[in-house]
């Protein structure tokens, strides 16, 4: 993939920020597996997994740590 598609890390508002850390989580997914049809076959199995769920909620939120701080918590950096 070399589209560029992440300019910054900086966003507006802390609900910015959780939409891109969002899109950073999703984008890895991508990345890890290029296949559109190998992650469609996938998705329902992880759709009904507690666990599965749990882990790409910690994704997301590891993800919004690191583009809060880069924001310095939206306290004007």
């Amino acid at each position: 993939m070399t589209d560029t598609w992440l300019g910054s890390l900086k966003t507006a508002t802390p609900q910015d920020g959780f939409e891109l850390a969002i899109k950073l989580s999703r984008m890895g997914v991508k990345y890890t597996q290029p296949s559109a049809e190998a992650r469609d076959r996938l998705r329902p199995q992880y759709a009904e997994d507690a666990h599965a769920l749990i882990a790409s909620s910690q994704v997301v939120a590891i993800n919004f740590q690191t583009i809060a701080a880069a924001n310095n918590y939206w306290r004007g950096a």
